[in-house]
């Protein structure tokens, strides 16, 4: 079968030439080996776009980057979805050995989670989109949610190694369907949605804070997804913000965990600048977007300079990083770093 590449990856110096695996012996195609984490970009991209909206709109400002933003979001997410399409359809195996897989099986929701993020930010840009991409991914991400825990019950091999922050995704899109489908749904609905994924944030979180602490490290490639865990309390925030109106105490106790989540997360910062980079970078962005969007909120809600302040520096923060990983990632798509067997 003829290799497929992603776009930008180099040439080889024959045509018909299949690259090789750094093992030195059997040719791999770069369609099998695309990895379902790369639409944690699309996440990303999402968040920065969503943080934008509410920057612009908190300042008066005209819309035009958000929806440049949104338009670019939307274009990358459909480049994925296509592509791993193909993966779905020329290599089947490739994808049940992912869903078979003890850490990738929890990026598969982040294919309903860009939808959900979509939805949202396509609210100021237009209703019928935002309810299609809302509504689409809301079924789509209840679907997987349900076929991930299964998974998790009824496996026959996973051992607390394998557990790590990535296993809070599928939590994460529960708690983000109410953002916009308070305005595409019945109340009860998000709140449906909202009820999932706080309890199992709850659970989640008691065992990975186990295993990070009793259990071996967590292996270098996959430190970046500590960031994840900011992105629960924060999207827990903003959601809880859109079902009630307005902010109570468990409004925030939300947002103060989300602080804290912060803090901790400061002292690792040398750690992180020291590891290779690999796609699960990118799991800086959307827990940092979320974070900042609930500042912003907080910033408005409470009427505070300080966090109206906080809001602007996380913001211009969120830029850099989000900007800094696109980079890098364009960059190793041309080199040829990814979509590559694992080793």
């Amino acid at each position: 079968m003829a290799d497929v590449r992603v776009a930008g990856s180099p040439e080889p110096a024959a045509a018909a030439a299949r690259p090789v695996s750094d093992h030195g012996a059997e040719p791999f195609s770069r369609l099998g080996e695309f990895p379902v984490s790369f639409f944690s970009a699309v996440m990303g991209l999402s968040g920065l776009t969503a943080a934008t909206q509410r920057m612009e709109a908190a300042h008066g400002l005209p819309a035009g980057a958000g929806t440049a933003l949104f338009a670019l979001t939307a274009a990358v997410f459909l480049l994925l979805s296509a592509t791993y399409l193909c993966k779905v359809i020329r290599h089947p195996e490739a994808v049940r050995a992912e869903w078979s897989h003890p850490v990738r099986i929890c990026f598969f929701p982040t294919i309903s989670i860009s939808a959900i993020l979509l939805a949202t930010a396509a609210q100021g840009v237009d209703a019928g989109l935002s309810f299609g991409l809302w509504a689409a991914g809301a079924a789509a991400h209840l679907v997987l949610t349900v076929l991930v825990i299964t998974a998790w019950i009824n496996h026959a091999r996973y051992e607390i190694a394998h557990l790590n922050p990535a296993w809070f995704i599928p939590v994460v899109g529960n708690v983000l369907v109410p953002i916009a489908g308070v305005h595409h749904a019945p109340p009860d609905l998000s709140w449906f949605f909202f009820a999932v994924g706080l309890l199992f944030w709850i659970v989640l979180l008691t065992i990975v804070m186990y295993r990070l602490i009793f259990h071996s490290p967590l292996p270098g490639r996959m430190v970046p997804t500590l960031f994840i865990l900011l992105a629960p309390p924060s999207a827990g925030f903003i959601s809880y913000v859109a079902l009630t109106g307005g902010i109570d105490p468990f409004g925030r106790l939300l947002y103060f965990w989300a602080v804290f989540f912060f803090l901790l997360l400061l002292p690792q910062l040398g750690r992180f600048s020291r590891l290779p980079f690999t796609l699960s970078w990118w799991a800086y962005s959307f827990p940092l977007a979320a974070f900042t969007i609930a500042t912003s909120q907080m910033a408005g809600l409470a009427g505070s300079r300080v966090y109206a302040a906080a809001g602007t520096g996380l913001y211009g923060l969120l830029v850099l990083v989000v900007g800094g990983l696109a980079i890098r990632t364009l960059a190793g798509v041309r080199r040829g770093e990814f979509c590559r067997p694992e080793q």
